[in-house]
């Protein structure tokens, strides 16, 4: 018996999304506005959400409720790598660190996994059903703004395992109705898609804070250098 929990999760995330989508690093970003330095930062904070999630599906693969979400096609932390190694480096590990807010994050993904696997389905759908839906448009709006060539630093987006995108969604979203759970855990699962969504909200408000930094910086650097032009 359907639970129709795909529409259910998006009818009842539809506020948190909005929200998500109007921090101003976001709305930057759809505007083709990105910062190298800030988006290799996200890069590295979707590379320890990505790691905690993966790792903590795997673990419950077998949970009665988990399995019916398990796709390893959809793991994108090898991806993750790739893009850290572009814009860090080989040693891009001794770079990186999870930001306050993606620790926190992460946080709670390692804690539901402990107490209620099942909600790991929430944090699941918010990330790669995203992934897939909006993609491809940002790995065009990233390499058009950062001036990138091939896939280089935009791994990340490909999903090379996923020869369908659109029927694959369908698949994914036939799966999320076909959960064995009950009313409660549905209640329970749109509850925690919307902690996903703010989540993931309190990670670009720390990259938009950057973002204004780095852009204050650039401003004052180029007045100074226009003083000494005038001087």
């Amino acid at each position: 018996m359907s639970t129709n929990l795909a529409q259910q999760l998006r009818e009842g995330t539809t506020k948190a999304h909005s929200m998500a989508e109007n921090v101003s690093f976001v709305k930057s970003f759809l505007g083709g506005v990105v910062d190298k330095k800030s988006y290799r930062r996200l890069v590295a904070n979707l590379f320890f959400v990505y790691t905690a999630l993966e790792e903590e599906i795997e673990k419950n693969k077998n949970h009665f409720v988990v399995q019916s979400i398990y796709f390893p096609e959809l793991n994108r932390t090898l991806s993750l790598k790739q893009d850290l190694e572009y814009y860090y480096g080989s040693n891009w590990h001794e770079q990186v660190c999870p930001s306050l807010a993606t620790k926190m994050y992460v946080n709670r993904i390692r804690d539901i996994s402990i107490n209620q696997p099942e909600l790991l389905i929430a944090h699941a759908y918010t990330r790669y059903m995203g992934d897939l839906s909006g993609g491809q448009i940002l790995k065009k709006i990233a390499q058009t703004a950062m001036n990138l060539s091939s896939n280089d630093g935009t791994a990340f987006y490909n999903f090379h395992n996923i020869k369908d995108d659109k029927r694959f969604k369908l698949i994914y979203r036939q799966a999320l109705d076909n959960a064995p759970i009950d009313q409660m855990q549905i209640e329970q699962i749109i509850a925690e898609a919307n902690i996903a969504f703010n989540l993931n909200m309190k990670v670009f408000q720390e990259l938009n804070s950057n973002f204004i930094k780095i852009m204050g910086m650039l401003l004052l650097s180029a007045i100074t250098s226009l003083r000494k032009k005038i001087i």
